[in-house]
């Protein structure tokens, strides 16, 4: 009930600027064996893909591998190629709501490594497309990642 409130009439009396992170698609497989890799968050343990904010001294698809790295343990085949955008409100400490901005980068991974710095504190599951778009709570990355099939074909190409 309060969401709705807050997007339509708070946030706009704020003009807070959205802020921006990037994420890493983490991806294996292709055509009907094509696989996104989800982590858990660690706060409350929904599924996400792994992100962050930028980092000084790397760009948009070097953070996302960084994050990446950190949060699951990626080992990359491949350089993060950028395949969209979608929005959240991020809590920040104290439980503020800001939007948001997220680019996302595909990045194919044909392993993951077992020790990694956010191993204990995170799950990782390789789901379908159609899984990890359902497991999302986000409606603008669900769409992203529904649709993801069709352009890894094209990335791939």
């Amino acid at each position: 009930m309060l969401g709705p409130f807050w997007k339509s009439y708070v946030r706009p009396l704020l003009g807070r600027p959205a802020r921006f992170q990037v994420a890493a698609l983490c991806h294996r497989g292709r055509g009907e064996d094509l696989r996104i890799l989800l982590i858990t968050s660690r706060d409350t343990g929904r599924w996400v893909l792994p992100k962050g904010w930028p980092k000084r001294g790397h760009d948009a698809g070097g953070t996302a591998l960084e994050e990446a790295w950190e949060e699951a343990g990626i080992k990359p085949a491949g350089r993060p190629r950028s395949v969209g955008f979608y929005s959240y409100d991020k809590r920040l400490d104290g439980g503020l709501p800001v939007p948001t901005r997220v680019e996302v980068f595909a990045i194919p991974v044909p392993s993951l490594l077992d020790d990694y710095p956010e191993k204990g504190q995170r799950r990782r599951v390789w789901m379908t497309p159609e899984e990890a778009a359902a497991a999302v709570d986000e409606p603008e990355l669900s769409e992203l990642l529904a649709a993801f099939a069709e352009r890894a074909e094209d990335l791939a190409g």
